[in-house]
């Protein structure tokens, strides 16, 4: 089928799983959540219903899988901050490994931007609202004055941004990332000045 699933295939084709979310997201992502069934998803992958059905019964299983497995990083990153001092070190090192987990991210959020209304009614988006609340309060420190807080959070937008944004601005996409990720470790820096 698509040419541009060959790379994804090879590497993880001994992952039945993994195929399934891989595939689904593309299909979500080229022709919506609503107008794609669980049936074209295995046309795509060439399994029968049945062997479909063995990893998931239904697309919000498939969608709330994946949002588990991709942001299960920032989880990481959550729980490893909680355990940091409030240095700049820290929060430089924060706004680093945040920048290089939502890289890996980047289609299952493009899918959530683009599908607001399904990510609603989906359990995925209170799950990642409590996500975005537990970076907020490892990035800023809650004696801060408002600004420097408003500094924080801005930092974690701008890395959001850096997804959506600039993906029509000419440029490399590494080179774009480090860019996002040099803007957002200035504003954490300039928040930690006035600490």
């Amino acid at each position: 089928m698509g040419g541009t699933m060959d790379g994804t295939k090879q590497r993880r084709r001994g992952n039945t799983r993994q195929r399934i979310q891989d595939v689904a997201l593309e299909l979500f992502a080229v022709q919506g959540y609503e107008k794609t069934s669980l049936r074209e998803i295995a046309e795509r992958l060439d399994v029968t219903k049945a062997a479909l059905y063995y990893h998931f019964k239904t697309k919000e299983e498939i969608i709330v899988s994946l949002f588990e497995d991709l942001t299960q990083p920032i989880e990481d990153l959550i729980e490893w901050g909680k355990q940091q001092p409030h240095t700049l070190e820290t929060k430089q090192e924060i706004v680093r490994r945040y920048s290089q987990t939502l890289t890996s991210a980047a289609p299952l959020f493009r899918f959530m931007q683009e599908n607001q209304a399904t990510v609603r009614e989906l359990s995925i988006g209170e799950m990642f609202k409590n996500r975005m609340l537990g970076m907020r309060d490892i990035i800023i420190d809650p004696d801060a004055d408002l600004v420097d807080q408003v500094r924080c959070i801005s930092a974690l937008f701008t890395m959001h941004a850096g997804m959506f944004v600039l993906k029509d601005l000419e440029g490399d996409p590494e080179e774009k990332r480090k860019a996002v990720l040099e803007v957002a470790t200035d504003l954490i820096t300039q928040a930690h000045k006035g600490a």
